[in-house]
């Protein structure tokens, strides 16, 4: 799935027209039947609708009124979840590899204390290094320590604090 790269950037608050008009098209999707949501869908997206879930069709064309109308994601954020979703369907591999900004350089040695034994973690190009065996992600060498499943980042004092 590739995303529109043929959005106006408009925010919120900026014209109490384009907020009016918004505002308007949205509550009027409560009053549509699933089958004039399903022409909406298809004049909004171009392609006919994937389901029938009424709730499903409003919040997907609720987004897309809002994202046409004051913009969608930057280029990097479109990116990123391009080469997310070629991940999930298996296309893509090597350098397109996506890389978590958390990450600390590759060679860096993490380092935390659990239950008084210290276990030290390598920062590795496309993965982490614990106890010589490779692991994927940060959260799966916490469970390999812990036995319980954590926020990896979180457990290697690497997630931003909130309000930092």
């Amino acid at each position: 799935m590739r995303h529109d790269k043929r959005m106006v950037a408009q925010t919120p608050g900026m014209s109490a027209e384009v907020d009016r008009t918004v505002l308007a098209r949205l509550t009027a999707l409560k009053a549509k039947s699933v089958k004039e949501l399903k022409v909406d869908w298809q004049a909004l997206f171009g392609g006919t609708a994937p389901n029938n879930s009424r709730a499903f069709l409003e919040l997907r064309i609720g987004h897309r009124i809002q994202e046409l109308a004051y913009g969608g994601p930057d280029r990097d954020t479109r990116r990123m979840l391009d080469l997310l979703a070629d991940e999930i369907e298996g296309i893509g591999r090597g350098k397109n590899q996506i890389v978590d900004p958390r990450n600390p350089v590759a060679g860096t040695r993490l380092v935390r204390e659990w239950n008084g034994i210290e276990h030290t973690v390598t920062v590795m190009n496309d993965g982490f290094e614990w106890q010589g065996r490779r692991f994927r992600s940060l959260s799966a060498v916490a469970r390999e320590i812990t036995g319980t499943r954590w926020n990896g980042y979180r457990f290697f004092g690497l997630r931003e604090r909130e309000g930092a």
